[in-house]
């Protein structure tokens, strides 16, 4: 077998054996969430991106983060996927919590990486790897599994079988249930990316705070609607999938008004 062969298939057993909860919606939900994005870039906005990425899509960064997991230099962003949060908080505890958290985690490096790309004297090797560590980290609070809990690593703990197979729940939410819509990203991009203006400028508006928030409302939900070992197959897809694309439609509409703003002047 040849050398690069060799390579990848040492690269891909890292990726199968890495921690899931730092693998929000897998390598096609963020694809997807970036595939839409580029649709709502001001021409400003898709002018810089294209400075900083060159001809490297917003979708095809979107892995970026997930794939230097195979790196020791950058096991200290580890953290930034995902902010883990206790069962049963009120929406005002959850707000006054978030308002005032300092701790590293997904929300307050969305809010650092957003600074950093707003200084137009950040040098170039720094502007790649923060885009394509914020493309990332926005899908990934649009996962509701990555505003899990602790105590069971986001759901990973949770464990459960997807038509007959082992999984959990945190994977499923990570790729089962997107992936077996069976749709290229571009084909589902298309397939969910449909918003009236007034619902558009609403997303528009919403900050990442508020991101934090619905997603951690699924997920609460999502904790209670399953028992362990539960069998799940076909009525879980039609109880789920709109939410699931609604997030991921999210996600994009979210990351390209975060972009438009970074980039606006």
């Amino acid at each position: 077998m040849k050398f690069w062969s060799l390579k990848k298939l040492f690269f891909a057993a890292i990726l199968l054996n890495m921690p899931f909860q730092g693998m929000a919606w897998g390598m096609l939900g963020h694809r997807v969430v970036g595939e839409i994005a580029e649709t709502y870039l001001t021409r400003k906005a898709s002018r810089e991106v294209k400075n900083i990425l060159g001809n490297e899509s917003l979708a095809m960064s979107s892995n970026w983060a997930d794939f230097i997991k195979s790196e020791p230099k950058f096991d200290y962003i580890g953290n930034w996927h995902y902010i883990n949060l206790p069962a049963g908080m009120s929406i005002e505890k959850l707000s006054q919590h978030l308002q005032n958290d300092t701790t590293t985690n997904a929300l307050t490096r969305i809010n650092f990486l957003s600074s950093e790309l707003k200084n137009k004297s950040l040098e170039q090797e720094k502007k790649v790897m923060y885009l394509k560590l914020l493309i990332h980290i926005v899908g990934d609070l649009h996962q509701p599994m990555h505003t899990g809990r602790f105590e069971d690593l986001g759901g990973n703990k949770v464990q459960l079988k997807w038509f007959g197979q082992n999984t959990n729940l945190h994977r499923v939410w990570d790729s089962d249930l997107i992936d077996y819509q069976n749709l290229s990203y571009t084909e589902y991009a298309k397939s969910i990316n449909f918003l009236d203006k007034k619902r558009l400028h609403s997303l528009q508006q919403e900050g990442a705070t508020q991101w934090v928030i619905d997603s951690y409302k699924i997920s609460e939900k999502l904790y209670a609607g399953v028992k362990t070992d539960e069998k799940l197959s076909y009525k879980y897809i039609y109880d789920h999938i709109e939410t699931a694309n609604q997030q991921l439609l999210k996600g994009g509409v979210h990351l390209a008004a975060l972009l438009n703003d970074i980039f606006q002047n």
